[in-house]
């Protein structure tokens, strides 16, 4: 009997840490994936509809990622659209100032029904009134720019040195864009001077619509091997805004064109010829198209002064170039800029062609999305 009764004890002492712990383990608990989040739903009106994720609707266009191609953005007429369904939050801009922030759903004879966040039920909302859906804001001035040189030496049997600087810098407000640009270029070959030109830009645009504006710009320039003591022109004109950022899609979406024409004052000092001047007609085109999320950007920028008292004078400058983003704000470029004078000073020729590899560092405080 006794032994029986410490016989159960000792099984009891054994068999306890074991149903204790048991006893502690957590719970299994069957987790389960979160259902993914109900698509926005565009309804067009002749019937058609598409579903997907709603952008952006700016500007009378309304972007969607669709289902079926997700990397892709379907571009929409919004006075095409009949019903409009959104899943997740965003702030719709109406005509009359206001901002409601919510999701929204379908309403009765072209309306939406917003549901804010802030507010308890929906807010039913005329289609017409909405001006803007999720759009980018951006800052009242956007400032873009770049700052690049190059520089090279030899010594030994050879002594030269080249050296290069290249700057630019725009600042954009809604109504104006302000223009700045210079290059500065040397060379020497054991301390013999063999190149050394400076130019500078200075434009003003005045915005009349979004793409029609009138410029004011000034240009100056100086090179000891053209004998030219400083090449002035004057200029002011018409000009238009082709291509906007956002006009396309996919690789063009970043993509600018502009064309200005108008009437210049034109001077040339010279340190032997004699000087010159005349009154000239001006056209300029400026192109730059970036790639790959600004990681190559392809440009042209030309001017063209020609006499108006002698269509056979004419001046000619232009830029061709590709710039490479490196990391961060870094950048390198390659770029051929090319000046045609077909009166040039006495000795010497009318073309010079330069060759230009840099490196420097550019900024854009442009919002994307």
């Amino acid at each position: 009997m006794k032994k029986g009764f410490w016989f159960l004890i000792l099984l009891s002492c054994l068999m306890t840490p074991r149903l204790v712990a048991a006893a502690d383990a957590p719970a299994v608990v069957d987790v389960q994936p979160p259902a993914p989040a109900p698509l926005d739903m565009v309804t067009l009106k002749d019937g058609s509809v598409l579903y997907g994720e709603v952008v952006e609707m700016s500007g009378g266009v309304l972007l969607i990622k669709t289902a079926a191609a997700p990397e892709n953005i379907v571009k929409i007429n919004w006075a095409s659209v009949s019903k409009l369904a959104i899943n997740h939050p965003v702030p719709f801009h109406l005509k009359e100032g206001s901002v409601l922030i919510g999701t929204a759903t379908e309403g009765p004879n072209g309306t939406i029904n917003v549901r804010a966040e802030p507010l308890k039920g929906t807010t039913e909302v005329p289609m017409d009134s909405v001006t803007s859906i999720n759009p980018v804001i951006q800052p009242p001035v956007i400032y873009s720019g770049s700052v690049t040189g190059g520089y090279s030496q030899t010594t030994g049997n050879s002594h030269l040195r080249n050296a290069t600087l290249l700057g630019d810098f725009v600042a954009r407000s809604e109504q104006l864009r302000l223009s700045i640009n210079g290059r500065y270029v040397y060379g020497d070959n054991a301390n013999t001077l063999i190149a050394r030109n400076a130019r500078g830009t200075i434009k003003l645009d005045l915005f009349i619509t979004k793409r029609l504006y009138w410029f004011v710009s000034s240009y100056f320039e100086q090179d000891t091997f053209q004998d030219l003591k400083m090449r002035t022109a004057l200029a002011t004109g018409p000009g238009y805004q082709f291509i906007e950022r956002g006009d396309y899609s996919g690789i063009l979406r970043d993509m600018t064109l502009y064309a200005e024409v108008g009437v210049a004052y034109f001077n040339e000092d010279f340190r032997v010829a004699d000087d010159a001047s005349s009154p000239r007609g001006r056209w300029s085109l400026k192109f730059n198209w970036p790639l790959l999320d600004d990681r190559v950007t392809f440009y042209h920028f030309d001017e063209l002064y020609p006499s108006l008292q002698n269509t056979k004078n004419y001046f000619m400058t232009m830029d061709n170039g590709v710039r490479f983003k490196l990391f961060e704000g870094f950048v390198s470029g390659f770029q051929v800029t090319t000046r045609f004078n077909s009166a040039p000073a006495r000795g010497t020729g009318d073309t010079d062609n330069l060759y230009l590899m840099t490196l420097g560092y550019s900024f854009d405080t442009t919002r994307k999305r």
